[in-house]
């Protein structure tokens, strides 16, 4: 009778306890590391600080259908004794399961199409670094996620209950030989349904993604999935959500998964810079610096050269086109790059995130001419976005931004990842 009571008493207080004990996640959050080969942005492939030096890394990837990892598929199962994920055993999806599906829906133009047989789930599999495809098997993984209360990350409550499982794209190592040496694959954070965004239902939180970028390679940056709030250590009292202005997302199709924002001009001390009404911005991880189709380029060099006429010209460096000297540059340094966005607020981009110091003494305008037959007549690019809090609002389809945060006087490297207990 007496084991009876304390059974009766522990799940009464269980019952108490545990919601108001978890409420308090809501979030998952992931470092975000800097790639010093490509400049771009990379996470530890088990999405949580780096439990080993040789663990290698995921490229962030804002606009893949699904994540790609370099893995091998069990499609031979004659005489392999039952197993699970937990054991490392993974088997590719059928053809009739709606994560397949899906996935086989998206294509990429830039891809030879694939003659799908149906007798396990085939995709065409792409490199966003060395631009190459190879066909691989979808199939699942487990993700052992960072939670959040916003200030550390904790392996949470939910951790007692295990591991968490996602779609994920088997890739051969053929995809992966032309991306740095640490770099296997990417992780999908796009529009997509079987995009991180999308696949983490355990969170009790609206469809959400803030990004913070770190500028240096020394420091961590961060990913938040879910509602927040977002606590950086320079002002612990801040949540950065607050201090955010937003304009709408757009998607150019039903089968487009990049995110867009639409503005309305760009202007330099006030100045008018020549872009065609409501141009679309696309926002991409995959291109260290802003590319601008060549009349919209052109028009940048020269008003950002009338705006700064005062600071002696340099010899430009590839890939830019202006150049400026570091030196003489000053303490007021360069002038802001405003865009309108179509709400009627400004993203600010301060020199911090215009000017890129390429040494000898030159600083040049990170901005790079795609030509003249560009798909999209402007995508920026991961320089622009560094050190800026973005919110990327899905279920609302809108963007809310910050700006620099430098100029507030912190960094995307402010999170504090030190673990604590859930």
């Amino acid at each position: 009778m007496h084991l009876v009571t304390i059974k009766i008493l522990f799940f009464i207080l269980a019952s108490l306890i545990s919601p108001n004990a978890y409420s308090q996640y809501t979030t998952s959050v992931i470092p975000i590391t800097k790639d010093e080969a490509t400049s771009l942005h990379k996470l530890a492939r088990s999405f949580r600080l780096r439990s080993w030096d040789g663990e290698p890394y995921l490229l962030l990837d804002l606009e893949a259908p699904f994540t790609e990892k370099q893995c091998s598929v069990i499609t031979n199962t004659t005489d392999i004794p039952p197993c699970g994920l937990e054991e490392g055993c993974r088997f590719p999806l059928k053809c009739d399961n709606p994560s397949c599906q899906e996935a086989e829906s998206y294509f990429n133009p830039t891809c030879p199409a694939l003659n799908f047989t149906c007798e396990k789930c085939e995709v065409t599999s792409f490199n966003p670094v060395s631009n190459s495809c190879n066909v691989s098997l979808m199939t699942t993984d487990l993700f052992n996620a960072y939670l959040t209360d916003g200030r550390n990350p904790s392996l949470g409550p939910n951790q007692p209950f295990g591991y968490y499982e996602y779609v994920i794209s088997c890739a051969s190592k053929l995809l992966v030989v032309s991306s740095p040496g640490n770099i296997t694959g990417v992780a999908a954070f796009s529009w997509s349904g079987l995009a991180f965004p999308r696949k983490l239902s355990f969170l009790d939180s609206a469809e959400k993604l803030a990004l913070c970028l770190p500028g240096t390679t020394s420091g961590l940056g961060v990913t938040f999935l879910g509602d927040g709030p977002y606590y950086f250590t320079s002002d612990p009292n801040l949540d950065l959500g607050s201090v955010l202005s937003y304009t709408p997302m757009i998607r150019k199709s039903s089968k487009s998964l990049g995110y867009y924002i639409k503005i309305n001009r760009i202007s330099i001390k006030g100045a008018l810079i020549s872009v065609p009404k409501s141009s679309s911005v696309k926002l991409s991880s995959r291109v260290p610096y802003t590319v601008l189709r060549s009349d919209i380029y052109n028009a940048l060099i020269a008003g950002f050269s009338k705006a700064t006429v005062n600071i002696p010209k340099v010899p430009a460096v590839k890939p830019f086109g202006l150049c400026l000297k570091d030196s003489a540059i000053g303490l007021d340094g360069v002038p802001k790059i405003d865009l309108e966005t179509e709400s009627g607020k400004v993203w600010s981009i301060s020199g911090e995130n215009s000017m890129k110091r390429v040494g000898n003494g030159a600083a040049c305008l990170a901005f790079v001419d795609g030509g003249s037959r560009v798909g999209d007549a402007i995508v920026m690019g991961t320089f622009q976005m560094e050190d800026n809090f973005l919110l990327f609002d899905l279920g609302n389809q809108k963007l809310g931004f910050s700006s620099s945060l430098l100029s507030r006087g912190t960094s995307c490297s402010k999170f504090n990842f030190t673990e604590v207990a859930s």
